[in-house]
């Protein structure tokens, strides 16, 4: 964190702020207000102190306290120095570590409050609420990550992604009740993300949040990561470790809702400042929390200026913007009569919309390699166009359609999986409309939803049969993958935000063979182009049989347009093996069998052809040659074209 050295004197108070800063923050084109607004390091005159700033435009009076100044409301009063109600102080002699908020007296009802600082970047440990004065002294290690990331990152590259909690991935069995520190996560995590295969992790919200129980989706603070787990220094690190084993960082990121906690955005300045003040605009009736004002400009500058801190000052490496089909209707979550229409008529939120490109050029324009992925469960078009093209500017979706569809199939008794079987290949109907995601998050395996091996059904080995089929599904589809913590090894119970990962579960040989698969499944999407070079454009899936509902069979191909290369896959939803299973082929030749989900390394039954399989010139499906297989019961096979010789 540089120091400031203010000039007293100018028309705009210690000098911090200029004429085209108010300009840019009022219009909602300041992407860097956290350079400008909160606890800095500064010189006045020669004296080292602090530089306070906040807007609070319907304050009469405000004021620097904390336990420097033993609270004290009238021992730092804070000057105004523009129309748009921003307020400076300058205090000596504040030491690294001080605890500190706001006194805000408000123009209207005599209301007067003490307010967290929302630029903030370091808080107290809830239930505490106080900012803490804390100027960021970091030595990155992660040089090569960040200059060789560009190709790692785009819709042509294997990108899979692991979504994890960080106060319940893994405690100390010795003292369960700790949440662990980022430290301890740095020693443990990038190693195990590695080993598994991941390229991406992607960790649920790590700002400030009072509540743990919301899991991190009631921000109070848009620029600082959560003490419970540590310091600033200590999160960096934490990004920096997992830089440093070549996995990437992505953060879950809310601009859609913030609580209503009195020391928090609400009611700021007694007046609704960064929320709605009309409540059918500003209050989400299902999460019970405030709507940002994203018709205000100054609210479009706090928030882009949020997303670029998390990019810029802590290296993430994207985004994953929480709850965006919230942010684009009016109506979401309301009954008639609830919602106000915009100003044609429509339900479309026009001004959530322009900030959301406006958010996603800002990001582009400074990290064009960032991955901005949005939570987006409606069928609005264009979630992942350019905005030139008049899109929202996302670079990827997740592709909720998929995750609903597939569950509902697997779930089903593979008896009457004939019954839902365009449940598997509706899909292919839209699934290059956009940049997709193939999203397992943490919101499938909660509130009696079950883990994805508890909702299996079956015996036991079918119910661990049906996981490893899941996951071949899951990565013989076009589409980025993602994967919540736990599920990767069969865990049985709903996860609990309250305790650790059932971790001894891998001392079972069945989880310890779910836990192979999915990492050899990692190792072939990453090794093999045309597993993913086709991910998110036409041209690299075509399917091969997908009308035999009867006997819940399908057969796909996947190629790299660009070398050429081929792969086959074929998959058996029932658990009864078919034998001399006639599938078409494009090509005359060899295949390879590059992996097999019933294989005895996973815990299967070691059934399926061994390979290699030679094609017949025997046409199948409409290709001019065809491969007779051993198709394993729920299970897959994945064939790579070898050629004739």
């Amino acid at each position: 964190m540089n120091s400031l050295t203010l000039h007293p004197g100018s028309d705009l108070g210690l000098g911090v702020w200029t004429h085209d800063d108010l300009h840019l923050f009022g219009e909602g084109s300041h992407f860097h207000l956290h350079h400008k607004f909160g606890a800095h390091p500064a010189t006045l005159d020669g004296v080292r102190g602090v530089y306070f700033s906040v807007w609070a435009p319907n304050a009469t009076y405000t004021a620097v306290v904390g336990d420097f100044n033993g609270w004290n409301r009238g021992d730092q009063p804070m000057l105004r120095i523009a129309e748009i109600g921003i307020w400076e102080r300058f205090v000596p002699g504040v030491a690294p570590g001080s605890i500190y908020k706001y006194h805000i007296a408000s123009r209207f009802h005599g209301y007067a409050v003490d307010k967290a600082d929302p630029f903030a970047h370091a808080s107290e440990t809830p239930p505490h609420t106080g900012s803490v004065y804390r100027p960021w002294q970091y030595q990155w290690n992660d040089q090569h990550w960040m200059e060789t990331r560009g190709p790692r990152q785009t819709v042509e590259s294997p990108i899979s992604i692991y979504e994890m909690h960080p106060g319940s991935w893994i405690r100390d069995p010795g003292d369960p009740g700790r949440w662990p520190t980022y430290r301890e996560l740095a020693a443990k995590l990038p190693g195990y993300l590695r080993d598994e295969g991941f390229t991406h992790v992607e960790l649920m919200p790590i700002m400030v949040h009072p509540l743990y129980r919301s899991w991190g989706y009631q921000v109070t603070g848009y620029f600082a990561p959560t003490a419970r787990y540590g310091s600033p220094e200590d999160f960096m690190a934490l990004v920096d470790a997992l830089h440093q084993a070549e996995i990437g960082v992505v953060l879950d990121w809310v601009p859609s809702h913030f609580p209503s906690d009195e020391h928090g955005l609400g009611y700021f300045d007694g007046t609704h400042l960064y929320e709605h003040a009309d409540p059918r605009k500003g209050f989400h009736p299902e999460w019970t929390s405030l709507i940002f004002n994203y018709d205000r400009g100054e609210i479009r500058s706090f928030l882009v200026s949020s997303a670029m801190f998390w990019l810029e000052q802590c290296h993430a490496d994207g985004l994953r913007v929480d709850a965006v089909a919230s942010m684009l209707y009016l109506d979401y979550a309301r009954n008639p009569g609830e919602w106000v229409p915009n100003e044609y008529g429509g339900r479309d939120n026009i001004g959530a919309i322009e900030f959301l490109k406006r958010l996603n050029q800002a990001c582009y324009g400074y990290f064009p390699n960032a991955l901005m992925i949005a939570e987006e469960a409606t069928s609005w078009g264009g979630t992942t166009r350019p905005v030139h093209e008049d899109g929202l500017g996302f670079g990827y979706k997740w592709d909720m359609g998929w995750m609903h569809d597939s569950l509902r199939y697997f779930k089903e008794d593979p008896l009457f999986r004939k019954g839902r079987h365009n449940d598997l290949t509706f899909r292919m109907l839209y699934a290059h409309t956009e940049n997709f995601v193939l999203a397992i998050s943490h919101d499938e395996v909660v509130y009696g939803k079950r883990s994805l091996l508890n909702r299996m059904p079956g015996d036991r080995w079918q119910q661990f049969a049906n996981l490893r089929l899941f996951f071949a599904w899951m990565f013989a589809m076009p589409g980025k993958k993602h994967m919540f913590m736990g599920q990767e090894f069969g865990q049985w119970n709903e996860w609990n935000f309250e305790t650790s990962l059932d971790w001894h579960l891998l001392n079972d040989p069945l989880h310890a063979g779910a836990a192979r698969l999915y990492r050899d499944l990692n190792a072939l999407y990453r090794s093999e182009n045309a597993l993913y070079q086709g991910d998110c454009q036409n041209g690299g899936f075509e399917w091969i049989d997908c009308d035999d509902a009867a006997e819940s069979v399908v057969a796909l191909l996947r190629r790299d347009t660009r070398s050429g290369d081929l792969m086959i896959i074929a998959l058996n939803f029932t658990p009864i093996p078919r034998q001399a299973r006639r599938v078409g082929s494009p090509e005359y030749g060899r295949y390879e069998v590059l992996l097999n989900s019933d294989a005895v390394d996973y815990g299967g039954s070691g059934q399926g052809d061994p390979g290699p399989i030679w094609t017949s010139p025997q046409g199948a499906q409409n290709r001019p040659f065809s491969l007779s297989l051993q198709l394993p019961p729920l299970g897959a096979l994945f064939l790579r074209f070898r050629g004739a010789n």
